[in-house]
C-alpha cells in the first residue's frame, strides 16, 4: 500500500499518525508564509496540498517509499532565520561595501598560498578543463574562505522552510529539495545530516543541489563527487561549472570604461543588469577607447559599480566579457562576478 497517496482518502490520518506533526493555524495554512508571520521552530504543516502533491511525486516519479519519507521529514520545523536572511542578501549592498567582504589582505594571502600548494592540481585542471586557476581559487575563497566556512544551516530544514514559507521562490526551492533528496540517495548520504548556507547551498563549492548533480565531478580518482573534503573535486567542479558556460582560458574578464557612459544604448544595458548586452564596437565608439579582442565576437555586459560617497563619481563602469558573464551564471549578481574578478587579479600578482 502506498501510504502517501491522497486518493486513498486516509492522508490526514496517515500524516497525523505517522509524522506526528501539528497543523498550522488555518489562517497561516491557507496562504504562503512570510518571515513576519511565522515563529522559529514552528511545525511545518505537511497536510497542505502542496506537500501532498510533493510526496506523491517523490513516490511515483522518484520511487521513494513512504517509510523513507517519514524518516526524512518527521519533526521538521520552520527555520525563521533562513527567511529573514533571504531578504537581506549581501549582493544587495553597494559595491564599495560588498567587495571588501571578500577582498581582504588575509583572503589574498591565503589564496596565494593555495595557488602554490595546489599548483600541480591546478595545472591539470587548466589543461583538462580550460579554466583559469586564479578564478577557480577566487570563487573558492569567496564562497567558503577556501573551505573553512561551509555553512551551519541544516540543508533539509532550510530547503523545506523555503518551499513552505518563502512564496516568492517556493517553486524553485521545491525543485531544489527534490534534487537534494536525489543527490543524497545517489551518493549514500543522510539528508538530515548535511549543513550549508541559508539558501540551501553546501560544500566547499556552495553548490545548490541541482548544480551539484549537473556540474560536480570527481577529480581525485575515486569516482565519488566529494565537494566537502576532496580539494581536487572541489576545484575541478568549480572549473567544470564555468566550462559549461563557455569559459575561454586566458581571455579577459572585463575592461574599464570610466566613470560615465556616453550613449543611451550603454545606459540601457547597464540598467538591464546581467542580461543587458552590447556589441564591443558600440562600446568602443561610445566610450572612445580600444577594447581587448572579445572571444567569438560576443556582446559585452555593461556593469556599474557603486563608489563611496566621497568619490568624484557615483559609479565606475566596466565592460563584462564572456568569462565575466560565465561567473554570473554561478551567481547572478554582477557585483559578485566583479568581486571574483578583482580577487583573481590580486591572487595573480
Amino acid at each position: 500500500m502506498n501510504l502517501f497517496r491522497p486518493q486513498l482518502g486516509l492522508l490526514s490520518l496517515i500524516f497525523t499518525a505517522l509524522l506526528c506533526l501539528q497543523p498550522l493555524p488555518q489562517a497561516l495554512a491557507a496562504a504562503p508564509l512570510a518571515a513576519d508571520l511565522v515563529q522559529d521552530n514552528q511545525p511545518i504543516d505537511f497536510l497542505q496540498q502542496k506537500f501532498t502533491d510533493f510526496f506523491v511525486e517523490l513516490q511515483d516519479k522518484h520511487l521513494f517509499t513512504a517509510a523513507e519519507l517519514r524518516g526524512i521529514f518527521t519533526g521538521l520545523t520552520i527555520d525563521r532565520r533562513v527567511l529573514v536572511l533571504m531578504d537581506k542578501q549581501w549582493e544587495a549592498k553597494p559595491y564599495y561595501q560588498y567587495a571588501p567582504l571578500f577582498i581582504t589582505d588575509g583572503i589574498i594571502r591565503t589564496g596565494r598560498a593555495k595557488l602554490a600548494e595546489h599548483r600541480q592540481l591546478l595545472d591539470r585542471i587548466e589543461q583538462q578543463l580550460g579554466v583559469d586557476r586564479e578564478v577557480i581559487v577566487a570563487i573558492w575563497g569567496v564562497e567558503t574562505r577556501y573551505g573553512s566556512n561551509q555553512g551551519s544551516y541544516n540543508v533539509l530544514r532550510t530547503l523545506t522552510t523555503l518551499f513552505d514559507a518563502y512564496p516568492r521562490r517556493a517553486q524553485f526551492f521545491r525543485g531544489e529539495l527534490i534534487h537534494f533528496l536525489l543527490l543524497c540517495r545517489e551518493n549514500g548520504m543522510d539528508p538530515r545530516q548535511i549543513n550549508g548556507s541559508y539558501a540551501g547551498a553546501f560544500g566547499q563549492t556552495q553548490f545548490i543541489p541541482s548544480s551539484f548533480r549537473k556540474y560536480a565531478i570527481s577529480f581525485d580518482g575515486d569516482q565519488k563527487k566529494d565537494v566537502w573534503h576532496s580539494v581536487p573535486d572541489v576545484l575541478a567542479s568549480i572549473a567544470n561549472y564555468l566550462k559549461h558556460f563557455g569559459w575561454t582560458l586566458h581571455a579577459p574578464l572585463y575592461a574599464e570604461l570610466g566613470t560615465r557612459l556616453n550613449s543611451p544604448q550603454l545606459l540601457q544595458a547597464e540598467q538591464a543588469g546581467r542580461r543587458g548586452r552590447v556589441p564591443a564596437q558600440a562600446v568602443e565608439q561610445a566610450q572612445k577607447l580600444r577594447l581587448p579582442p572579445v572571444p567569438g565576437g560576443k556582446p559585452l555586459s555593461i556593469v556599474g559599480l557603486e563608489q563611496p560617497p566621497t568619490a568624484a563619481a557615483e559609479k565606475r563602469y566596466v565592460a563584462g566579457y564572456p568569462n565575466f558573464q560565465a561567473i554570473t551564471q554561478w551567481n547572478h549578481s554582477n557585483r559578485y562576478a566583479m568581486a571574483v574578478a578583482e580577487l583573481a587579479e590580486a591572487l595573480a600578482q
